[in-house]
């Protein structure tokens, strides 16, 4: 079956970096965009970055881009998030995602990870 799961959250603070990785179960997300979507305590959850299939073309909100980068190891089917120059308010929970359009990505997926907690400290 299908399994996203999400690993290298934790504790940083201000200024520091953390690796975030999603390791994809099967073949069937190999081909799709994968994203990286977050959400704080009380607020809804947000766009972060997002990356197409073959891993050529990326997006990002405007509030991590220049900080945060995505990539894909297509022979590992794993999804990575680099946060650099993290900031307090990058605090969320942390999810992966994929879906079929690299298009649409930003607004909805097909499959999600569970979530891993990314806490920046001042």
């Amino acid at each position: 079956q299908v399994q996203l799961v999400e690993s290298g959250g934790g504790l940083v603070q201000a200024g520091g970096s953390l690796r975030l990785s999603c390791a994809a179960s099967g073949r069937t997300l190999y081909w799709y965009a994968m994203g990286w979507f977050r959400q704080a305590p009380g607020k809804e959850r947000e766009f972060v970055a997002a990356i197409s299939g073959s891993g050529g073309s990326t997006y990002y909100a405007d509030s991590v881009k220049g900080r945060f980068t995505i990539s894909r190891d297509k022979s590992k089917n794993t999804v990575y998030l680099q946060m650099n120059s993290l900031k307090p308010e990058d605090t969320a929970v942390y999810y992966c995602a994929g879906d079929p359009s690299y298009g649409s990505i930003k607004t909805r997926a097909d499959y999600w990870g569970q979530g891993t907690q990314v806490t920046v400290s001042s």
